[in-house]
């Protein structure tokens, strides 16, 4: 099984090879030229913050292509004030996730996504908590299970037609799995999404959802598919745009207007959210 895990590669910047092999070229080929059965190829970029206590960020995320299955998650740095790394949890939950869907047998055949992130939950030891969110392709539907304020977009001829709902509990105040939060795997939301050729679908860290609007991602996904990149690329994209929006100071970012929808004040919560950025964009073909 190939699979792509953000606990077993770099986390700094990712060179992207910028000529493929025959197999991605067929993959890519039958993309865009509509071919009617359905798998998903996904790519993945991830940029955290620069911070020499925790150069690894606090996300952590995979790729299981045999499977069809990708999952994102990030810590939450709230538990820094307690002296606890939670990019350690959230790498952990994700590596025991991959262990499941690799080495144990799928149910029926099929990964389950929320058994998978219950197990992965109860078998993860570290300290600290983090929002997650595991995806399936099986047929022509999505199966997720999605905790917290990570989520993922369908996006299909050009259009948002499906966005996972954000759990929190109080503003900047996800859900979160882990140690002492207190919360309980029910509170996941389990979606099932059907999707179509030519569906796209972007699964990420709140990195991105703070800093980027919906209708900025759709530009930057029909961008990539007019030039008919590669989903690593359109990944990269996304995240180099979510970085610099998160360095603006003036701006009415989405954790800005999620703010003051919460009544808080402009002045305190203008600009950008610097943060961690993950983002695995996945080609339904």
């Amino acid at each position: 099984m190939e699979t792509i895990s953000s606990s077993d590669a770099p986390r700094k910047k990712r060179k992207l090879v910028k000529k493929f092999d025959n197999t991605n070229d067929e993959l890519l080929h039958n993309f865009f030229s509509n071919a009617r059965n359905l798998n998903m190829m996904a790519g993945s970029f991830y940029q955290p913050k620069k911070n020499n206590l925790k150069p690894l960020g606090e996300d952590a995320h995979f790729i299981c292509e045999e499977e069809q299955t990708i999952g994102v998650a990030d810590g939450v740095g709230g538990w820094a004030k307690k002296g606890i790394d939670s990019g350690i949890y959230a790498r952990e939950l994700m590596d025991n996730a991959v262990f499941l869907i690799q080495e144990k047998q799928p149910e029926n055949g099929a990964v389950n996504p929320k058994k998978v992130l219950n197990e992965a939950f109860l078998n993860t030891e570290a300290k600290g908590a983090s929002t997650a969110c595991i995806i399936k392709l099986k047929d022509n539907f999505l199966h997720a299970v999605n905790l917290g304020d990570s989520g993922f977009l369908v996006i299909r001829d050009g259009k948002i037609v499906y966005n996972s709902p954000f759990q929190q509990s109080g503003f900047n105040c996800p859900f979160q799995l882990g140690n002492w939060t207190g919360y309980v795997l029910d509170l996941a939301e389990e979606t099932v999404v059907e999707v179509e050729p030519g569906d796209v679908v972007v699964a990420a860290t709140d990195g991105l959802f703070d800093n980027v609007y919906f209708e900025e991602i759709e530009d930057v996904v029909n961008r990539c598919l007019r030039e008919e990149n590669p989903p690593e690329l359109m990944a990269r994209n996304l995240v180099r745009l979510a970085r610099k929006q998160s360095l603006l100071k003036n701006t009415i970012s989405p954790f800005t207007k999620a703010a003051m929808d919460f009544g808080l004040s402009f002045e305190d919560y203008k600009g950008g959210k610097y943060d961690d950025v993950t983002v695995i964009a996945a080609y339904i073909y």
